[in-house]
Protein backbone atom coordinates (compact mmCIF):
# COMPACT_ATOMS: atom_id res chain seq x y z
CA UNK A 1 0.00 0.00 0.00
CA UNK A 2 1.59 3.80 -0.62
CA UNK A 3 -0.93 6.51 -0.63
CA UNK A 4 -2.29 6.11 2.88
CA UNK A 5 -4.44 8.57 5.36
CA UNK A 6 -1.12 8.41 7.49
CA UNK A 7 0.70 10.20 4.21
CA UNK A 8 -1.94 13.15 4.29
CA UNK A 9 -2.23 13.37 8.30
CA UNK A 10 1.61 13.83 7.78
CA UNK A 11 1.37 16.59 5.14
CA UNK A 12 -1.46 18.33 7.03
CA UNK A 13 0.64 18.25 9.86
CA UNK A 14 3.72 19.60 8.15
CA UNK A 15 1.56 22.39 6.90
CA UNK A 16 0.16 23.22 10.24
CA UNK A 17 4.25 23.23 12.39
CA UNK A 18 5.12 25.53 9.14
CA UNK A 19 1.80 27.81 9.96
CA UNK A 20 2.66 27.94 13.56
CA UNK A 21 6.07 28.71 13.36
CA UNK A 22 5.77 32.00 10.75
CA UNK A 23 2.54 33.37 13.60
CA UNK A 24 5.16 32.89 15.96
CA UNK A 25 8.13 34.84 14.12
CA UNK A 26 5.83 37.31 13.00
CA UNK A 27 6.51 40.61 15.63
CA UNK A 28 3.61 42.27 14.78
CA UNK A 29 1.02 39.55 15.86
CA UNK A 30 -1.21 40.77 18.84
CA UNK A 31 -0.71 36.81 20.33
CA UNK A 32 1.92 35.54 18.15
CA UNK A 33 3.45 32.86 20.75
CA UNK A 34 0.05 31.95 22.21
CA UNK A 35 -1.79 32.02 18.58
CA UNK A 36 1.09 30.45 16.89
CA UNK A 37 1.78 27.45 19.16
CA UNK A 38 -2.06 26.61 19.07
CA UNK A 39 -1.33 25.82 15.46
CA UNK A 40 2.23 24.17 16.25
CA UNK A 41 0.26 22.03 18.53
CA UNK A 42 -2.46 20.80 16.48
CA UNK A 43 0.57 20.04 13.79
CA UNK A 44 2.09 18.05 16.53
CA UNK A 45 -1.03 16.05 16.35
CA UNK A 46 -1.38 15.58 13.41
CA UNK A 47 2.52 14.66 12.88
CA UNK A 48 2.83 11.88 16.09
CA UNK A 49 -0.54 11.68 17.46
CA UNK A 50 -0.79 8.05 16.69
CA UNK A 51 2.86 7.50 18.07
CA UNK A 52 1.88 9.27 21.89
CA UNK A 53 0.33 8.23 24.33
CA UNK A 54 -3.65 8.90 24.66
CA UNK A 55 -3.46 10.87 27.79
CA UNK A 56 -0.96 13.03 26.31
CA UNK A 57 -2.56 14.00 23.22
CA UNK A 58 -5.72 14.38 25.33
CA UNK A 59 -3.55 17.25 27.26
CA UNK A 60 -2.49 18.68 24.25
CA UNK A 61 -6.13 18.70 23.63
CA UNK A 62 -7.06 20.11 26.48
CA UNK A 63 -4.03 22.94 25.93
CA UNK A 64 -5.46 23.91 22.59
CA UNK A 65 -9.25 24.50 24.67
CA UNK A 66 -7.96 26.69 26.99
CA UNK A 67 -5.75 28.84 24.49
CA UNK A 68 -8.68 29.16 22.28
CA UNK A 69 -11.30 29.86 25.06
CA UNK A 70 -9.42 32.44 26.74
CA UNK A 71 -9.08 34.47 23.40
CA UNK A 72 -5.64 33.21 22.54
CA UNK A 73 -6.27 32.29 18.89
CA UNK A 74 -6.54 35.84 17.03
CA UNK A 75 -5.06 36.96 13.71
CA UNK A 76 -2.99 39.67 13.01
CA UNK A 77 -3.54 42.24 9.57
CA UNK A 78 -2.80 40.06 6.15
CA UNK A 79 -0.53 40.88 4.38
CA UNK A 80 -2.02 41.00 0.97
CA UNK A 81 -1.47 42.33 -2.79
CA UNK A 82 -3.53 45.49 -3.58
CA UNK A 83 -7.07 45.36 -4.47
CA UNK A 84 -6.37 47.07 -7.78
CA UNK A 85 -3.44 43.91 -8.23
CA UNK A 86 -5.98 41.42 -6.91
CA UNK A 87 -8.34 42.59 -8.85
CA UNK A 88 -6.04 42.56 -12.22
CA UNK A 89 -5.33 39.22 -11.64
CA UNK A 90 -8.73 37.59 -11.01
CA UNK A 91 -10.27 39.50 -14.46
CA UNK A 92 -6.73 37.76 -16.45
CA UNK A 93 -7.33 34.50 -14.86
CA UNK A 94 -11.17 34.47 -15.32
CA UNK A 95 -13.30 31.50 -15.10
CA UNK A 96 -9.97 29.56 -14.80
CA UNK A 97 -9.68 29.79 -10.91
CA UNK A 98 -12.18 27.90 -10.48
CA UNK A 99 -10.79 25.07 -12.37
CA UNK A 100 -8.19 23.80 -9.29
CA UNK A 101 -11.19 23.76 -7.03
CA UNK A 102 -13.18 21.42 -9.69
CA UNK A 103 -10.21 18.81 -9.74
CA UNK A 104 -10.41 17.66 -6.08
CA UNK A 105 -14.16 16.17 -6.59
CA UNK A 106 -13.25 14.79 -10.16
CA UNK A 107 -10.30 13.49 -9.02
CA UNK A 108 -11.78 11.78 -5.17
CA UNK A 109 -13.98 10.18 -8.19
CA UNK A 110 -12.07 8.99 -10.15
CA UNK A 111 -9.51 7.60 -7.52
CA UNK A 112 -12.01 5.90 -5.35
CA UNK A 113 -13.64 3.81 -8.55
CA UNK A 114 -10.31 3.26 -9.41
CA UNK A 115 -8.63 2.18 -6.17
CA UNK A 116 -9.91 -1.62 -6.45
CA UNK A 117 -8.32 -2.16 -9.60
CA UNK A 118 -5.11 -0.18 -8.91
CA UNK A 119 -3.06 -3.20 -7.29
CA UNK A 120 0.37 -3.57 -8.66
CA UNK A 121 2.34 -7.13 -7.65
CA UNK A 122 -0.31 -7.93 -4.90
CA UNK A 123 -0.03 -4.30 -2.91
CA UNK A 124 -2.74 -1.66 -3.32
CA UNK A 125 -2.12 2.11 -4.59
CA UNK A 126 -4.62 3.63 -2.64
CA UNK A 127 -5.46 2.09 0.69
CA UNK A 128 -8.46 0.05 0.21
CA UNK A 129 -9.85 0.91 3.80
CA UNK A 130 -9.87 4.62 2.61
CA UNK A 131 -10.07 5.02 -0.75
CA UNK A 132 -12.77 7.65 -0.94
CA UNK A 133 -10.57 10.31 1.57
CA UNK A 134 -7.35 8.95 0.30
CA UNK A 135 -8.40 10.07 -3.50
CA UNK A 136 -9.70 13.37 -1.93
CA UNK A 137 -5.91 13.99 0.04
CA UNK A 138 -4.59 13.18 -3.83
CA UNK A 139 -7.04 15.52 -5.25
CA UNK A 140 -5.79 18.34 -3.06
CA UNK A 141 -2.10 17.67 -3.74
CA UNK A 142 -3.22 17.59 -7.45
CA UNK A 143 -5.03 20.84 -7.22
CA UNK A 144 -2.32 22.64 -5.43
CA UNK A 145 0.00 22.01 -8.05
CA UNK A 146 -2.31 22.99 -11.00
CA UNK A 147 -3.16 26.38 -8.96
CA UNK A 148 0.61 26.89 -8.57
CA UNK A 149 0.58 25.93 -11.93
CA UNK A 150 -2.09 28.42 -13.56
CA UNK A 151 -1.34 31.19 -11.18
CA UNK A 152 2.55 30.89 -11.70
CA UNK A 153 2.79 31.46 -8.09
CA UNK A 154 5.02 29.28 -5.48
CA UNK A 155 4.10 26.74 -3.73
CA UNK A 156 5.59 29.26 -0.59
CA UNK A 157 2.40 31.92 -1.66
CA UNK A 158 0.53 29.01 -1.28
CA UNK A 159 1.49 28.44 2.65
CA UNK A 160 1.13 32.29 2.99
CA UNK A 161 -2.15 31.83 1.81
CA UNK A 162 -3.01 29.02 4.31
CA UNK A 163 -1.55 31.02 6.90
CA UNK A 164 -4.45 34.13 6.13
CA UNK A 165 -7.26 31.70 6.10
CA UNK A 166 -5.90 30.23 9.47
CA UNK A 167 -5.78 33.82 10.81
CA UNK A 168 -9.34 34.52 9.17
CA UNK A 169 -11.14 31.15 10.43
CA UNK A 170 -8.98 30.86 13.79
CA UNK A 171 -10.03 28.65 16.17
CA UNK A 172 -13.15 27.18 13.82
CA UNK A 173 -10.88 25.22 11.50
CA UNK A 174 -10.88 22.63 14.62
CA UNK A 175 -14.14 22.05 14.89
CA UNK A 176 -15.60 19.79 12.00
CA UNK A 177 -12.66 17.25 13.54
CA UNK A 178 -13.63 17.85 17.34
CA UNK A 179 -17.44 17.72 16.68
CA UNK A 180 -17.04 14.68 14.53
CA UNK A 181 -15.44 12.91 16.91
CA UNK A 182 -18.33 13.99 19.69
CA UNK A 183 -20.77 11.70 18.01
CA UNK A 184 -18.55 8.23 18.78
CA UNK A 185 -18.14 9.96 22.42
CA UNK A 186 -21.58 10.24 22.66
CA UNK A 187 -22.50 6.71 21.77
CA UNK A 188 -19.71 5.57 24.10
CA UNK A 189 -21.33 7.44 26.96
CA UNK A 190 -24.70 6.50 26.31
CA UNK A 191 -25.88 9.53 25.50
CA UNK A 192 -28.34 7.49 23.24
CA UNK A 193 -30.09 5.17 25.98
CA UNK A 194 -30.68 8.31 28.01
CA UNK A 195 -32.63 10.36 25.63
CA UNK A 196 -34.82 7.18 24.77
CA UNK A 197 -35.25 7.28 28.59
CA UNK A 198 -35.76 11.05 29.10
CA UNK A 199 -38.15 11.02 26.03
CA UNK A 200 -40.03 8.01 26.90
CA UNK A 201 -40.02 9.14 30.44
CA UNK A 202 -41.64 12.70 29.74
CA UNK A 203 -43.47 12.90 26.34
CA UNK A 204 -46.23 10.92 25.50
CA UNK A 205 -45.53 9.06 22.62
CA UNK A 206 -48.21 7.16 22.43
CA UNK A 207 -48.81 9.14 19.15
CA UNK A 208 -47.02 9.00 16.15
CA UNK A 209 -47.06 11.94 15.25
CA UNK A 210 -45.68 13.05 18.33
CA UNK A 211 -42.82 10.58 17.83
CA UNK A 212 -42.15 11.73 14.62
CA UNK A 213 -41.72 15.26 15.97
CA UNK A 214 -39.38 14.67 18.57
CA UNK A 215 -37.50 12.47 16.73
CA UNK A 216 -37.10 15.02 14.01
CA UNK A 217 -36.93 18.19 15.82
CA UNK A 218 -34.70 16.47 18.42
CA UNK A 219 -31.88 15.45 14.54
CA UNK A 220 -32.40 19.20 14.78
CA UNK A 221 -31.28 20.41 17.94
CA UNK A 222 -28.53 17.86 18.45
CA UNK A 223 -27.31 18.65 15.39
CA UNK A 224 -27.31 22.34 16.14
CA UNK A 225 -25.54 21.49 19.50
CA UNK A 226 -22.60 19.25 17.92
CA UNK A 227 -22.73 21.13 14.44
CA UNK A 228 -22.73 17.48 12.92
CA UNK A 229 -25.73 15.57 11.91
CA UNK A 230 -23.79 12.53 11.48
CA UNK A 231 -23.00 12.76 15.47
CA UNK A 232 -26.58 13.69 16.31
CA UNK A 233 -27.59 10.70 14.20
CA UNK A 234 -26.83 7.89 16.26
CA UNK A 235 -27.97 9.59 19.11
CA UNK A 236 -31.83 10.39 18.29
CA UNK A 237 -31.86 7.15 16.25
CA UNK A 238 -30.88 4.85 18.73
CA UNK A 239 -32.82 6.89 21.60
CA UNK A 240 -36.04 7.38 19.51
CA UNK A 241 -36.01 6.22 15.99
CA UNK A 242 -35.05 2.51 16.42
CA UNK A 243 -37.30 1.64 19.80
CA UNK A 244 -40.15 3.88 18.85
CA UNK A 245 -40.57 4.64 15.54
CA UNK A 246 -39.39 0.99 14.32
CA UNK A 247 -40.09 -1.21 17.61
CA UNK A 248 -43.28 0.98 18.58
CA UNK A 249 -44.94 1.96 15.38
CA UNK A 250 -43.52 -0.51 13.21
CA UNK A 251 -42.08 2.23 10.50
CA UNK A 252 -40.31 1.53 7.57
CA UNK A 253 -36.47 2.28 8.54
CA UNK A 254 -35.55 3.54 5.13
CA UNK A 255 -37.57 6.96 5.31
CA UNK A 256 -36.93 6.90 8.83
CA UNK A 257 -32.86 7.20 8.52
CA UNK A 258 -33.24 9.02 5.32
CA UNK A 259 -35.52 12.02 6.52
CA UNK A 260 -33.97 11.86 9.67
CA UNK A 261 -30.23 12.79 8.35
CA UNK A 262 -32.02 15.19 6.22
CA UNK A 263 -33.92 17.21 9.85
CA UNK A 264 -30.68 17.12 11.14
CA UNK A 265 -28.93 18.95 8.20
CA UNK A 266 -31.56 21.81 8.74
CA UNK A 267 -30.05 21.95 11.96
CA UNK A 268 -27.14 22.21 9.99
CA UNK A 269 -28.30 25.53 8.35
CA UNK A 270 -28.57 27.27 11.84
CA UNK A 271 -26.04 26.99 13.89
CA UNK A 272 -22.40 28.21 13.93
CA UNK A 273 -21.00 25.26 15.61
CA UNK A 274 -20.91 23.77 11.85
CA UNK A 275 -17.79 26.23 11.25
CA UNK A 276 -16.93 24.36 8.02
CA UNK A 277 -20.53 25.54 6.31
CA UNK A 278 -21.78 28.88 8.18
CA UNK A 279 -18.66 30.22 9.66
CA UNK A 280 -15.95 29.98 6.89
CA UNK A 281 -17.91 30.94 4.13
CA UNK A 282 -18.46 34.64 6.02
CA UNK A 283 -14.79 34.56 6.56
CA UNK A 284 -13.71 34.26 3.15
CA UNK A 285 -15.81 36.72 1.99
CA UNK A 286 -15.48 38.95 4.02
CA UNK A 287 -18.47 39.34 5.29
CA UNK A 288 -19.47 41.90 7.99
CA UNK A 289 -21.76 40.00 9.91
CA UNK A 290 -20.28 37.19 10.99
CA UNK A 291 -23.52 34.83 10.97
CA UNK A 292 -24.64 36.50 8.15
CA UNK A 293 -25.07 33.09 6.18
CA UNK A 294 -26.88 31.42 9.03
CA UNK A 295 -29.32 34.53 9.19
CA UNK A 296 -29.78 33.84 4.88
CA UNK A 297 -30.50 30.24 5.86
CA UNK A 298 -32.63 30.01 8.99
CA UNK A 299 -35.78 30.57 6.86
CA UNK A 300 -35.17 27.65 4.75
CA UNK A 301 -33.43 25.32 7.02
CA UNK A 302 -37.32 26.02 9.39
CA UNK A 303 -39.31 25.61 6.45
CA UNK A 304 -37.50 22.18 5.46
CA UNK A 305 -37.93 21.02 8.86
CA UNK A 306 -41.73 21.34 8.99
CA UNK A 307 -41.75 19.48 5.79
CA UNK A 308 -39.46 16.92 7.18
CA UNK A 309 -42.03 16.35 9.98
CA UNK A 310 -45.39 15.84 7.87
CA UNK A 311 -43.76 13.92 5.17
CA UNK A 312 -42.15 11.53 6.93
CA UNK A 313 -45.21 10.83 9.42
CA UNK A 314 -46.65 10.13 6.08
CA UNK A 315 -43.98 7.95 4.28
CA UNK A 316 -43.24 5.88 7.97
Amino acid sequence: MIVSLNLFFWLLGLLLFVIGGIIVSDREHPKRFLAGGFWIVYGVIFLAGDQLPADVVGVLVVAMAVVAGFGGVVGAKPKVPAEEERRASALRHGNRLFLPALTIPLVAVAGTLLAPHLVFGGVALIDPKNATLASFGIGCVIAFAFACRLTRDSAAQGVKEARRLVDALSWAVVLPQMLGMLGLVFADAGVGKAVAHLTTSYIDLDYRFVAVVVYCVGMALFTIIMGNGFAAFPVMTGGVGVPVLIGVFHGNPAPMVAIGMFSGYCGTLLTPMAANYNIVPAALLELPDRYGVIRAQAPTALALLVINIFLLNTLL
